[in-house]
């Protein structure tokens, strides 16, 4: 796999300056963390859930998530466990290039049920989605993942959902937060990434923000984000991925407030027509909340339509003029600190403070690649929707 693989070479040539690496399901952990991006979730009930995996491989794809849980209603787990279990015989049979696939389940009795049953196709699964996860929650979801990795000899990780009442509620918020790190902690090599439900936090207080508003809008919600990151999302070596909230819109909505995307780089791309797309399809406020994910230490993110795919990478792509300044951070010679004019000359370098910031952005060029001096968000969207 390769974020971008789907374009043709020529394409991938004039758009980056380093292009993104190509990485497998056994790649190391933190390189799967970062590569993971936009985690497109789909109901496990869908009746021809193979082929719709491959038709979004197509599509650049490269992470997924078939949800047995709040996407579909009770009365439907069992049947949907049975076409899961037919869906990955049948994707197994093809033997094609899979994304990452990850079943959400609802208990944890399912992960080692759902691995026996897939038999032989369990090599195409990379793991589960632990819903609503706290310290008493989790603990039976890691055991039954750990039991089900060793019964079938495949490396499988957890991605714990983190969205809880707990976890909103300001008088047991620091307490579950302690809780799921001292979890998480026991088994952090089988912990590829942690997972924030906001549309999960909004229902506990009756709120859905509209298309206008990013999460961050939502102050409730925005705080909790901040504690999570706070404690689990730590670049001091004990901290966690933690990946962007989902953006739940893709229709025409009638919009309450201007649009938020800036006319000036799409008329010097001359893609005002890809800039009308965008705001009549609710993306502008996505692409705000993109950016706001990554300055509030998020990586990727939850996303429930393919729409939603391409902007998530194409704003994950490392800007030539990031990559420069992360490559003079890290410097050998600059070890001992110190401070310098980035190559830009439009900003100060400062090495110690920098540097975890620039060793986080350079894994990211690594998966994500490193863009042409001259391209920038749009010009990737528009390769991206043309090729």
């Amino acid at each position: 796999m390769r974020h971008f693989g789907h374009l043709s070479p020529t394409v991938r040539e004039n758009l980056f300056h380093r292009e993104p690496c190509e990485f497998t399901a056994a790649s190391p952990v933190r390189t799967l963390a970062t590569a993971l991006g936009a985690t497109l979730y789909s109901p496990a009930t869908r009746p021809k859930l193979a082929d719709d995996v491959l038709k979004q491989v197509g599509r650049g794809v490269v992470s997924m998530v078939l949800c047995l849980e709040d996407s579909i209603d009770d009365a439907d787990v069992g049947a949907a466990e049975e076409n899961l279990v037919r869906q990955f015989a049948e994707l197994d049979a093809r033997g094609a290039e899979l994304p990452l696939l990850f079943i959400r389940v609802r208990e944890a009795g399912q992960i080692q049920d759902l691995v026996e049953r897939l038999g032989p196709s369990v090599r195409r699964l990379s793991g589960f989605v632990l819903p609503k996860f706290t310290e008493e929650r989790g603990v039976p979801f890691l055991e039954a993942l750990t039991s089900a990795e060793s019964a079938s000899g495949r490396r499988l990780f957890a991605m714990p959902v983190l969205e809880s009442p707990e976890l909103l509620h300001l008088e047991t918020r620091t307490d579950t937060l302690t809780g799921i790190a001292r979890t998480l902690n026991k088994y952090r090599e089988r912990v590829l990434a942690l997972r924030l439900g906001v549309t999960d936090f909004c229902s506990a207080y009756g709120l859905r923000r509209s298309p206008d508003m990013t999460a961050y809008d939502v102050q409730i919600v925005a705080a909790v984000i901040a504690d999570v990151v706070n404690v689990l999302g730590r670049a001091d070596g004990t901290g966690y991925t933690v990946t962007g909230p989902v953006w739940e819109y893709f229709r025409l909505q009638e919009r309450m407030f201007k649009p938020q995307l800036r006319r000036s780089p799409f008329m010097e791309s001359r893609a005002e027509e890809l800039r009308t797309a965008l705001i009549e399809h609710d993306l502008d406020g996505l692409l705000r909340e993109i950016g706001l994910d990554r300055a509030n230490g998020l990586q990727g993110k939850t996303c429930i339509h393919p729409s939603h795919v391409l902007p998530v990478h194409a704003l994950s792509v490392v800007s030539h003029e990031e990559f420069c300044d992360a490559q003079d951070i890290l410097q050998p010679e600059r070890g001992g600190g110190g401070v310098m004019r980035s190559a830009y000359t439009n900003k100060m370098n400062e090495v110690k403070p920098h540097r975890a910031w620039a060793e986080r952005t350079l894994l990211r060029a690594e998966v994500f690649g490193v863009a042409n001096e001259e391209v920038g968000f749009v010009e990737l969207l528009t390769a991206g929707i043309s090729g």
